[in-house]
């Protein structure tokens, strides 16, 4: 018989082989099928830290169920562009060529490892790529981050994301573990596994192919134009075009296609030493633990501010894809060896605070805060960072305690009150002794805010009905993160499986 066994415990020491043993007494017989459904550390006890286990096991021999994707006929099969090859494409990508439909993909920037090259350049120069860099080419945003996997969410296809990742080369324990991560160095060849699928079953990709207008007639999609120009016929198009692509989001809006202002947050980058947090966390025995994370919130004021995108044993990043702005963004390989933690710390952004009602209005906001940060630290792609305990005592910064900075254009103390508007810097100079009663040490003195932290989602949502297309016409399916409709790696690729089976759907 096939059981399912909730809270189940080992010790941190102790083998997961054990796990069999367990299921064996409950099965009054050998185990010949075992498979972990779920792992997350139990830390409420710092004396008694435990593993804490969901599994699948059954004295038979067991198949993992194999899902079935209906097929379009290749006869009635239309021509899908998908504007973007980040997560939500990549993902709409291969669920369509399960369903028998063959897409060509359409990124303005470069495949992954040409990417990787770029990005490396400019963090060792200065010289920014506006088409490859960490927001746009092969992979998204998030090629360059944690790949956390763990969301918000509670969507069916979140199931399948996690098995599509392993399946394309993610880590085993990707599919069970409580906050799963790829690191960036994994997603990397993840994201080139995934270009291999699509091209191997009749997909297309056009790198250095930006999307740049859209034919209709009749309320129908006819054809998409790229690159200024260029005529590419389609039936369907996926705009899943990520939160930065501020010019694409611009000829939209000029064409008339709905959209709206989208609240989002923005901040700085704080960071800690990787070994604080796991103390704080663990206690004494962090050491023979992952590396530690956190998530935390404050209501301390009246805006709400919280942490977001937490890299454990990871560095600052700078993320630009425009000239004369800084961006920060955090990034952890696998491993998560690094000697610094960091995370995003951003405090909600009220459509009221961008001025008026243009759909636009929050990029404004976004690029002003950027520019300032570029300016204020002196050019170059410098950062402006401060010390918190300076920060929280209205004191400037002049020299770095234990913690040194790991942004790798180099930075330059600034107070980040000339930065951000009163409300933001009062809101975050609330919340961080606040969280410090949550988390011991988040308000040390040597911790370093790095700004600026404002690509933290998209400042806007391009609308969609129920059957998830555009009214402007039918056949355009806003998607992902870009358009409003996730919040991250996971959330963002499932949206792209959901447009997929939309598309499939029509022509089943």
């Amino acid at each position: 018989m096939k059981l399912t066994l909730n809270n189940l415990t080992l010790k941190t020491w102790e083998k997961e082989s054990q796990l069999v043993r367990l299921c064996e007494k409950k099965l009054h017989a050998p185990c010949r099928y075992f498979r972990i459904l779920r792992k997350s550390l139990d830390a409420r006890d710092k004396s008694d830290l435990r593993w804490v286990y969901s599994v699948e096991c059954s004295d038979r021999e067991e198949a993992r169920p194999v899902r079935v994707y209906p097929r379009v006929a290749r006869e009635k099969a239309p021509r899908v562009v998908i504007a973007g090859a980040g997560p939500a494409g990549l993902f709409c990508a291969v669920r369509l060529i399960r369903h028998g439909v063959a897409p060509l993909l359409i990124e303005r920037g470069k495949p992954v490892e040409e990417r990787v090259k770029d990005v490396e350049t400019f963090f060792r120069t200065g010289v920014l790529d506006p088409d490859s860099n960490v927001q746009f080419g092969e992979g998204g945003a998030g090629t360059f981050s944690d790949g956390k996997l763990n969301t918000q969410t509670n969507h069916p296809l979140n199931r399948e994301v996690l098995e599509t990742f392993v399946e394309f080369g993610a880590p085993p324990e990707t599919e069970y573990l409580n906050k799963p991560h790829i690191g960036s160095d994994n997603l990397r060849r993840v994201v080139a596994e995934l270009r291999a699928y699509l091209l191997n079953n009749g997909g297309q990709i056009r790198y250095g192919c930006a999307l740049t207008g859209v034919r209709t007639e009749e309320g129908r999609l006819k054809a998409v134009i790229v690159n200024g120009g260029e005529e590419i016929a389609a039936d369907e198009l996926v705009l899943a075009i990520g939160h930065s692509a501020r010019d694409t989001f611009e000829t939209l809006c000029g064409l008339g296609v709905p959209m709206e202002q989208k609240e989002f947050a923005v901040g700085v980058r704080v960071e800690h030493l990787q070994s604080a947090i796991g103390r704080a966390q663990y206690g004494s025995g962090y050491a023979a633990l992952p590396p530690a994370d956190y998530k935390l919130v404050s209501h301390a004021s009246e805006r709400a501010a919280f942490t977001f995108c937490m890299c454990p044993g990871g560095v600052v990043i700078p993320a630009a894809s425009e000239a004369g702005g800084v961006v920060t963004n955090g990034m952890s390989d696998y491993a998560r060896d690094k000697r610094n933690a960091n995370s995003a710390l951003v405090v909600q952004v009220k459509k009221e605070d961008f001025g008026n009602e243009h759909p636009l209005a929050g990029i404004a906001f976004q690029r002003k805060l950027e520019r300032a940060a570029f300016t204020a630290a002196g050019g170059e792609y410098k950062a402006p960072v401060q010390l918190v305990g300076d920060f929280l005592s209205d004191k400037e910064s002049y020299y770095f305690g234990e913690v040194q900075p790991s942004y790798a254009r180099g930075s330059a103390f600034v107070p980040m009150k000339a930065i951000f508007p009163k409300a933001i810097s009062d809101a975050l100079a609330a919340a961080i002794p606040d969280m410090d009663r949550r988390l011991a040490g988040f308000a040390s003195y040597d911790a370093v805010l790095t700004g600026v932290e404002s690509r933290t989602s998209s400042p806007l949502r391009i609308l969609r009905g129920e059957d998830l297309q555009s009214p402007f016409a039918e056949g355009i399916y806003p998607c992902g993160e870009g358009c409003g409709y996730a919040g991250g790696i996971t959330s963002a690729a499932a949206d792209g499986l959901r447009v997929a089976q939309a598309i499939a759907e029509k022509y089943l």
